[in-house]
């Protein structure tokens, strides 16, 4: 799908400041756009990541599916950023309270990975190539 201009993933959460936080200090940067019901981080040219409050995407799915509360701390998805210096995302995380799911290992796929789960239970991977795959 070469039409696709723009990748924005919207996590649901329970406290849209306290994500809000949370991924702040993850991302060391503040979001380009927190207000109420959307805060949005720009990772790179065309990806987004958003957060909304469960309450607020209830509203929009109308009954139609389960309340997203009901998934609270639940993984519910998993957000893989390949980035350059795992040890310092690793050291981050740890710093700002993510919960350790598992620690940096070479995994089969060919990447060195570290996993976490955020605030509402969605986990966070950070990964590096390894150069020998």
């Amino acid at each position: 799908m070469k039409h696709i201009q723009l990748i924005e993933t919207i996590l649901y959460v329970n406290n849209q400041q306290a994500s809000a936080d949370f991924y702040t200090k993850l991302f060391r940067q503040n979001p380009n756009l927190n207000v109420p019901g959307m805060t949005e981080f720009k990772l790179a040219e065309n990806c987004k990541l958003g957060l909304m409050p469960n309450n607020g995407i209830a509203k929009i799915l109308s009954n139609k599916t389960p309340h997203p509360e009901q998934g609270n701390g639940i993984p519910r998805c998993e957000l893989y950023f390949h980035i350059e210096n795992i040890e310092l995302e690793f050291e981050n995380a740890i710093q700002i309270g993510a919960k350790l799911i598992s620690p940096i290992e070479e995994r089969v796929w060919g990447d060195k990975v570290c996993y976490f789960a955020d605030i509402d239970g969605h986990i966070i991977a950070f990964a590096k190539k390894l150069s020998n795959k």
